[in-house]
């Protein structure tokens, strides 16, 4: 697959894995087996590991399981990367039990870099300087610590020792956090406490923006469409771990679908007209609809785990979050529209002689595979955080009024007057 790219730093992810040690023999209460991530195919070259992999059992993960790699835009000269300075010693096994000698270590990072994993030592010995990459820090946000994996409890060790993963933090708009899917750990069982240092990779969620075109000042009612509409259209692109597929599983979708883009199109809706054929100035009011047309929204969080009013947890192999950009949902005021429809008040003045009509931006939403199959039903939202008004020919053709309320204003001049109150937004109307 082509790398994900945020900033000066490429990520990339493997199936491969060398494995390290495994407890058996130990008599520890649970089985693990620790593995290297591999990166000697020739799809990876140049990327190389962020820390080692401990997973409960004994079992094969090549090909189960994925974890992320990195490597430079820039191999040269690129400082996104940096070997550690040294290592620390976490734990060794040793003891009266102990069948093959292992040590795992903690790198100490450059000044400015953190490392991302532990990495198990052959024996006692250090692990090369080589063998993993610490990453500069504002390429990585601050992460938490999860469940336990493993611990030697009941191995004879002279030295206790747990494992345990690592999760991702609330994703900040138009941003997706990434656990690499390395380990911590600590001497002793208990869980690390919150100021323990661990890490994860942050990405931009790519987004595709075309502005919005100029309605038309003046509209001729005999050629009079509901919809005008923008030739272009809105493109975020969410990595393959940000999504749920209910038709692919992890690998495939590493494989045939790194990317999913979800796609906004948009539209001017004519909501009302109003047509003042008197001599006098009128005021015209209007009730209409805005929000989302159906609810088709909270079926594709169901389904693919996206959300567009919130962070959401694609519940992944790899510990993942992701947020949308506000500007990107209409989320920017209030998330109060998605699921559901409100009211929204409409005031305009009218002079005499003079007809107006009001748009409001319908979007639609469609999450889309890279083969361009769709995920889910098309999402309808109309936004009420902006409404735009026309000026209509007049002519002897009726202009359909679609006016809830109407009053006489005085006279006050004979081009359209649109005031500050032109429209109220009242979420609260039933």
């Amino acid at each position: 697959m082509n790398s994900l790219q945020y900033k000066d730093l490429l990520i990339n992810f493997t199936t491969e894995f060398v494995p390290v040690w495994n407890d058996k023999g130990t008599r520890a209460e649970k089985p693990v087996t620790f593995w290297r991530p591999s990166t000697s195919s020739d799809a990876l070259g140049g990327f190389i590991s962020l820390g080692d992999v401990a997973v409960a059992g004994y079992h094969n993960i090549n090909q189960l399981k994925i974890v992320a790699v990195v490597s430079e835009v820039d191999r040269e000269n690129g400082t996104a990367l940096r070997a550690p300075d040294d290592f620390e010693r976490v734990w060794e096994h040793s003891g009266p039990r102990h069948r093959t000698a292992v040590s795992i270590w903690r790198p100490i990072a450059p000044e400015g870099y953190v490392a991302l994993g532990l990495v198990c030592g052959v024996g006692n010995e250090k692990p090369p300087r080589n063998t993993i990459r610490c990453v500069r820090e504002d390429l990585t946000t601050r992460a938490y610590i999860d469940q336990l994996i493993w611990s030697d409890k009941g191995s004879g060790a002279d030295r206790d020792f747990s494992a345990w993963g690592i999760s991702t933090p609330q994703s900040l708009p138009g941003e997706a956090y990434l656990a690499p899917g390395t380990f911590t750990g600590i001497e002793g069982f208990a869980k690390p406490t919150g100021q323990s240092s661990v890490h994860a990779l942050r990405l931009d969620l790519t987004l595709h923006a075309q502005p919005l075109p100029p309605l038309p000042t003046v509209m001729d009612p005999e050629n009079l469409t509901p919809f005008h509409e923008n030739d272009g259209t809105h493109v975020c692109e969410l990595p393959w771990f940000t999504v749920r597929d209910p038709e692919l599983i992890p690998l495939e979708q590493l494989q045939n679908c790194p990317i999913y883009r979800l796609q906004r199109k948009d539209q001017y809706t004519l909501v009302v007209t109003g047509q003042n054929p008197t001599l006098t100035s009128k005021t015209f009011s209007w009730a209409v609809a805005k929000g989302e047309v159906d609810t088709h929204s909270v079926g594709l969080r169901s389904l693919t785990g996206v959300n567009l009013v919130a962070e959401w947890l694609p519940r992944h192999p790899l510990s993942a979050s992701a947020r949308l950009s506000p500007d990107f949902t209409h989320t920017g005021l209030s998330a109060k529209g998605w699921g559901q429809t409100s009211v929204l008040d409409l005031i305009a003045y009218v002079p005499a002689n003079q007809s107006v009509g009001a748009y409001l931006v319908r979007s639609e939403y469609k999450l889309l595979r890279a083969d361009g199959s769709q995920l889910g039903e098309t999402l309808s939202y109309v936004n009420g955080d902006n409404v735009y008004f026309s000026e209509f020919l007049q002519s002897q053709a009726a202009i359909p009024a679609l006016v809830v309320r109407e009053e006489v204003a005085p006279l006050t001049e004979n081009n359209l007057e649109i005031t500050p109150h032109d429209f109220i937004d009242d979420t609260l109307l039933p």
